[in-house]
């Protein structure tokens, strides 16, 4: 079994759900009492959250890329980034590391042309909405990416910041959320991605018809089923 190399607390609530998901896969898969094998470095998730805020990328890049290179040196085969929207720096973690990254957007892509999906909403932080990094994985494989409207991006990425990454769910947001998602499936999309690790822990595929793409449950599992030469 290969070890998994996980930078986490971006936030904690949603690594979380990443170690369930990798341990539940394992099992699911080999039986018995297998577990995953896995070495988490989590970060805190103040210091990179004011990285975004003030637009100082390279600085998360740095700090990321010190978390993949620990994790690297302790053993780890390949690299999972437990959030999607420092995914915006996973070149340059690359460029630090010599073992594999798993890229949570090229994973969501796949499942999405399982699905037979070519036009999909995404949800997320306002930079995973709103900038390149992220969509142009999903629309250079052919995959028109909607987002919603200015005010809506706005108030998904509170909610995300304000609500879900302090562990708050609340039925007026899941509602405010479910709003959103109806405008998107009027755009005519197929599915919505849900583009941030945390929005799992408020919507969930039961609230709604249209299919959805929870990135979470997609790279936690594929990451599993990889250590496992499953993939």
């Amino acid at each position: 079994m290969k070890i998994i190399g996980l930078i986490g607390g971006m936030s904690w609530e949603s690594t979380i759900t990443y170690y369930q998901v990798l341990n539940e896969t394992i099992k699911q898969v080999l039986g018995g009492l297998h577990s995953a094998k896995c070495i988490l470095y989590s970060v805190d998730f103040e210091e990179i959250e004011k990285c975004q805020a003030n637009g100082d990328w390279d600085r998360s890049a740095e700090i990321l890329s010190d978390a993949a290179q620990s994790l690297e040196k302790a053993g780890a085969d390949y690299i999972v980034i437990c959030t999607n929207t420092m995914h915006k720096v996973a070149d340059e973690i690359k460029r630090h590391i010599h073992i594999p990254l798993l890229h949570i957007a090229e994973m969501t892509a796949v499942e999405l042309e399982k699905s037979g999906i070519t036009k999909v909403g995404l949800l997320g932080t306002k930079y995973t909405m709103q900038q390149d990094f992220y969509k142009c994985i999903l629309e250079n494989r052919g995959i028109h990416v909607v987002i919603p409207n200015e005010e809506q991006v706005e108030l998904v990425n509170d909610i995300i910041y304000n609500e879900l990454c302090l562990g708050v769910i609340s039925n007026k947001s899941k509602q405010q959320y479910l709003n959103i998602i109806g405008d998107l499936v009027k755009s005519g999309v197929q599915g919505v991605i849900l583009g941030c690790t945390e929005i799992g822990l408020l919507v969930k595929q039961d609230d709604t018809d249209i299919p959805l793409f929870d990135t979470t449950l997609i790279h936690a599992k594929n990451a599993a089923l990889i250590s496992i030469d499953k993939a």
